[in-house]
C-alpha cells in the first residue's frame, strides 16, 4: 500500500511540475513578483536607482504603473554612467523634462514581448527585427548566441543581461546601455 501510495505522489509531481511557473530572476538583489507592476518592482531593484529617478523626473510613474502590457528594456545605474559625465544630472531637470521622457519612452514597448518571441521575429526576419517605441523611436533588435542585442538610432548597442522579468502589466527585460533617439 505504502508503494501505491508513493508511486501515485511521485506520478502526480511530474504532472504538476511543468504547470509551475518559473520563478522571475532577481534583479539589483530584489525579487521581483509578476503580482506588481513595472514600478513596484523597479523601486526595489538597486540597480536601477537612476532609471527610477529619471521616471519620476519625466512624470511617468503613472503611465508605467498602468495597465500596459508594456516592455520596457531598463538599463541599469552602470549603463546611465556610461553618458557622458553632467548629462543625467542635466536630464533631470525640469527644464529638460521633455528630452528625459523622448529618451526614455525610447526603452519602451506598447505589448510584452518575450524573449522567445522577440528571436523568433529576429530570425523570420534574417537576423535583424526593428521594433517600434512608445517614444517614436526604433530599435533594431539581432541576437548572438544566446544574447539579445539592441540598436538605438545612434548606433548605441546594449546587450539584454537579464530576460524576462514578468510584471503584472507587462514584463522587463534589464540592459546595460542607455537607448538613445536620434536627436
Amino acid at each position: 500500500m505504502f508503494m501505491k501510495s508513493t508511486a501515485l505522489a511521485l506520478t502526480l509531481m511530474a504532472f504538476a511540475a511543468p504547470m509551475q511557473a518559473a520563478e522571475n530572476p532577481m534583479v539589483g538583489g530584489a525579487a521581483m513578483y509578476d503580482t506588481k507592476n513595472i514600478v513596484e518592482n523597479a523601486v526595489n531593484s538597486a540597480d536601477h536607482t537612476t532609471l527610477v529617478a529619471a521616471v519620476k523626473a519625466a512624470g511617468l510613474v503613472d503611465t508605467l504603473a498602468g495597465p500596459g502590457p508594456f516592455t520596457v528594456f531598463a538599463p541599469t545605474n552602470e549603463a546611465f554612467a556610461k553618458l557622458p559625465a553632467g548629462t543625467v544630472e542635466n536630464l533631470l531637470k525640469p527644464e529638460n523634462k521633455d528630452t528625459l521622457t523622448k529618451i526614455l519612452t525610447c526603452h519602451v514597448v506598447g505589448k510584452a514581448v518575450m524573449s522567445d518571441a522577440l528571436r523568433g521575429m529576429i530570425m523570420d526576419d534574417g537576423g535583424k527585427h526593428p521594433v517600434p517605441t512608445l517614444g517614436g523611436c526604433t530599435l533594431q533588435a539581432s541576437y548572438e548566441g544566446d544574447k539579445i542585442m539592441l540598436e538605438d538610432e545612434m548606433g548605441n548597442v546594449a546587450t539584454v543581461t537579464i530576460a524576462d522579468v514578468v510584471q503584472s502589466n507587462g514584463v522587463i527585460h534589464v540592459i546595460d546601455t542607455v537607448m538613445l533617439p536620434k536627436m
